[in-house]
């Protein structure tokens, strides 16, 4: 693994404005209002010549441990055991506070290599703060603006030089890891998200609770699966409608889980079985279609449903009904509470996955069009009959084919709703988008 350098603090003393800078990236959501980061966010960075895994945590406030702001604080508390190099942020403008004080105290006690970083330190007075966090008796603090860039060269400097020097080979390593199979777990707020992304890393990760709308970015976390398959997961914030999202942070965290599920290769569609498939669950599944990722459908809080028959019915006449481009879409139920069906998941991604990724021989392909083709004969366009005369797969993931033939591009959409469930049911490509492109021949005697 490689080294931790671990960003903690007060609450907007510009913790996740630095983490981004450091990143050389806008990975976490940044704004005005206190309280922005929630969950710890992970980032690797090169610095200096040494890449390092940054974490960005949520502002460090004393609270009873059953409130929100209480398992913030547990979050960030997990996130500072495991750093090998704490960057404790603290506000220039408004000086060295009491909470500040009884955080250094309390870092001191987690015998952990903590620099102090005096952000928003622009000009004189930013001088003045520097000095004034001498007082936390974590040693010499380090003058940065975060927002303007100021000092960040010094800060990635006194960063690589205090990390352990056995990182190198673990920096080695890791670089010649395969790349992770990348999975976003999405869905409306409260649909039970974040509860299902730690109970499959088996941590508590993620703030979860019943308040919907907990998570507010996209969080990532890596998990190995039991076949020795390296997963990314990410979490993301419950999609609502767009009529009902007014808030500009709001509309910041819709649009980090829309980014998450467009990097994403399979896609985990979280829908509270209690309530049964809403039409912004549909919306939300017609969009992973759109950007032509795998999807498996969770079915969570499942030991919540009392008649499951009449839920599993209900789920599926739904998507016969509303969701016919995903036809076979697997679904699984589950509950990420209790543990029960869970082990179903993992196995259902890797198979969507495996289909997402489907080749398809041109001899095949033309032995079942042929064949097609013969069982229903093309439409007249115009009074001409179409001639398709041959396809190919250009690629997958997902899969794509181009049909070749005279005026192909003039093919009725039923035709090619009908071409589209033929491949899907011949070729066992349940579930995943498929993607038809029509190229017709030009005539050389054709009028210019």
């Amino acid at each position: 693994m490689l080294p931790v350098v671990v960003i903690a603090g007060r609450p907007n003393v510009g913790k996740s404005t630095l983490f981004n800078r450091l990143a050389g990236r806008r990975s976490a959501l940044v704004a005005d209002t206190p309280g922005v980061t929630r969950d710890r966010k992970e980032a690797e960075a090169m610095l200096r010549g040494r890449r390092v895994t940054l974490v960005d945590t949520a502002g460090l406030e004393e609270a009873a441990p059953e409130t929100l702001a209480g398992r913030m604080r547990a979050s960030s508390a997990g996130a500072v055991a495991t750093a090998d190099l704490v960057l404790f942020v603290v506000d220039a403008r408004d000086g060295i506070m009491p909470a500040d004080a009884h955080f250094a105290a309390w870092l001191r006690r987690q015998g952990r290599q903590v620099l102090v970083v005096v952000n928003k330190a622009e000009g004189r007075a930013g001088s003045n703060a520097a000095l004034e966090a001498f007082s936390l008796g974590l040693g010499e603090p380090l003058a940065v603006s975060a927002e303007h860039g100021e000092g960040l060269a010094d800060l990635m400097r006194e960063i690589a030089d205090r990390l352990p020097e056995a990182a190198e080979a673990e920096e080695e390593e890791e670089g010649g890891a395969d790349r992770p199979l990348k999975l976003a777990i999405i869905g409306r707020p409260n649909a039970g998200k974040s509860t299902l992304l730690n109970r499959l890393l088996g941590e508590e990760r993620m703030i979860t609770g019943p308040e919907p709308g907990l998570t507010r970015d996209a969080v990532a976390a890596l998990l190995t699966d039991t076949d020795g398959t390296v997963i990314e997961l990410v979490d993301t914030a419950g999609m609502r409608r767009r009529a009902r999202v007014e808030q500009a942070l709001e509309k910041m965290s819709v649009s980090a889980s829309i980014e998450a599920l467009k990097m994403a290769e399979v896609v985990v569609l979280a829908v509270d079985a209690t309530e049964g498939l809403h039409e912004q669950d549909l919306q939300i599944a017609r969009l992973v279609e759109r950007e032509g990722r795998a999807c498996v459908l969770a079915l969570t809080k499942w030991d919540a449903v009392a008649d499951r028959n009449a839920a599993r019915r209900g789920v599926s006449d739904r998507l016969e009904t509303s969701l016919a481009q995903m036809k076979g879409i697997p679904v699984v139920t589950l509950s990420a509470v209790t543990g029960q069906g869970l082990d179903k998941l993992l196995p259902a991604v890797r198979a969507a996955h495996a289909v997402w990724n489907t080749r398809i021989s041109t001899g095949a392909l033309n032995r079942w069009f042929e064949g097609a083709l013969e069982r229903h004969q093309l439409p007249l366009v115009n009074g001409r009959r179409l001639k398709l005369r041959y396809m190919t797969q250009a690629k997958a993931r997902p899969p794509t084919f181009i049909v070749f033939g005279t005026r192909a591009e003039q093919t009725p959409e039923d035709y090619q709703r009908y071409l589209v469930n033929g491949l899907r049911e011949n070729f066992q490509l349940p579930g995943t988008p498929i993607r038809l492109q029509f190229r017709g021949t030009e005539n050389p005697y054709a009028p210019t």
